[in-house]
């Protein structure tokens, strides 16, 4: 006799698995979980005997069981808002005119700066439990506010912090190739130095679980960014890029060369830049929340992904510059909307291949084996999710196999 340690009944179940079926759909399915891992799914007449008084039994009553949702782009842990900022734009002021009045990220840099761990932890949990609420079971913490050794220390100590202190996984990313700090102005080749002289005591202390660079004309060149995936290399760490944003550097075929795990914005991506992350398995990661905030025209190539079968992650990018958005669901319809991605496509952007994009291969997909992290959901059918928001339709969410409370 089977021994689970709580099964669930009367659910469609969107495994997000090719099986033929859109979402991987599983009608009128069973779940099973045991030791925190999924032990079983499929249809109840399959389902091996089990002792029916002692395991708990959930009545899904038709409702939708979807892997956890993978947040697989923040930049989470900040301090300050940009609001004002927000409003001079609106009122006419340009980019050069905020600069000038302390704005930009050197303003966030200042902000997280000063704050201790105590108040940017507590500013990063309440956003990190709006993201819960909606369903989001992994994400991904990009420093990157700090743009020295200390702060960047700090953002990720509150990231490790936060991991082992909140149900959800946390994966922990270096960016200090962020942007230049003040104090560098004018030697970005000095503090590209100087990021390859952080990155190996930050990982000493396991802070570190990838890499980030911002490969742009107003972040830092192909070669600058070259040297700090160099230095990751070496210590066996990963790599990705904030990429082909604003123009086409070549950051994602840099990625790409290096084996990285994802390309990161992605506008301005060219058919040889396609071609080589599809030869590397790298995931383009979609992020439709800056898109709009910045007012971009420029779409990602999403038909080119596609010919090349490249796989397409969508992600918040919340941050208090150019995606201050918390909400997954608004992710998904602008996915939709703005970049027309189908339901499906967008739906396995945020399980799937947000996993791919993190270097997960225990989540993301709802399969005997996996990570026991689902949601389920009052919902008539998947696509429902991409179709509105402002309506949590979220029921129940359990992270390796124990529930959470919403």
């Amino acid at each position: 006799m089977q021994q689970f340690d709580a099964i669930w009944i009367n659910a469609n179940i969107a495994t997000m698995i090719n099986n033929g079926k859109p979402y991987g759909t599983i009608e009128n399915g069973v779940l099973a979980i045991k030791d925190g891992l999924i032990a079983f799914v499929g249809s109840r007449n399959a389902l091996p005997e089990f002792d029916a008084m002692a395991t708990p039994l959930h009545d899904a009553q038709g409702q939708w069981l979807l892997p956890g949702f993978i947040d697989c782009h923040t930049h989470l842990i900040y301090a300050g808002n940009r609001a004002n900022e927000f409003e001079m734009r609106l009122n006419g002021a340009s980019y050069q005119q905020i600069a000038a009045a302390g704005g930009g990220i050197n303003a966030t840099v200042a902000a997280t700066r000063a704050a201790s761990h105590e108040q940017l932890f507590s500013l990063a949990k309440d956003r990190l439990n709006t993201l819960l609420a909606q369903g989001v079971t992994t994400m991904e913490i990009k420093s990157g506010y700090g743009l020295d050794l200390a702060t960047e220390q700090k953002i990720l100590e509150v990231a490790a912090e936060l991991d082992n202190h909140h149900p959800a996984t946390l994966v922990k990313t270096f960016l200090g190739a962020h942007a230049l700090p003040a104090e560098f102005k004018g030697n970005a080749d000095g503090y590209i130095d100087e990021v390859c002289k952080m990155l190996p005591k930050l990982n000493a202390n396991k802070l570190v679980d990838a890499v980030d660079v911002f490969c742009e004309g107003i972040g830092f060149s192909v070669s600058q960014c070259r040297k700090v995936f160099a230095t990751a290399h070496a210590l066996g760490l990963p790599v990705k890029a904030h990429a082909e944003q604003l123009s086409n550097l070549g950051g994602s075929s840099l990625v790409a060369e290096f084996g990285g795990l994802s390309a990161d914005h992605v506008e301005f991506l060219d058919e040889a830049g396609v071609a080589k992350m599809a030869a590397a398995g790298t995931v383009a990661v979609l992020l439709p929340g800056a898109y709009y905030f910045l007012r971009e025209t420029k779409l990602p190539p999403v038909s080119l992904l596609r010919q090349y079968q490249v796989p397409m992650a969508i992600a918040t990018d919340l941050n208090p510059g150019t995606s201050p958005l918390c909400s997954i669901p608004l992710m998904l319809n602008m996915a939709c909307t703005l970049f027309r991605l189908t339901p499906e496509e967008a739906l396995l952007g945020i399980t799937r291949h947000a996993a791919t994009a993190l270097g997960l291969s225990d989540r993301g997909v709802i399969a005997s084996g996996m990570r026991a992290d689902f949601g389920c959901f009052n919902i008539s059918q998947p696509a429902e999710l991409c179709y509105q928001f402002g309506v949590n339709q979220l029921k129940q969410l359990i992270i390796n196999g124990k529930p959470v409370r919403l």
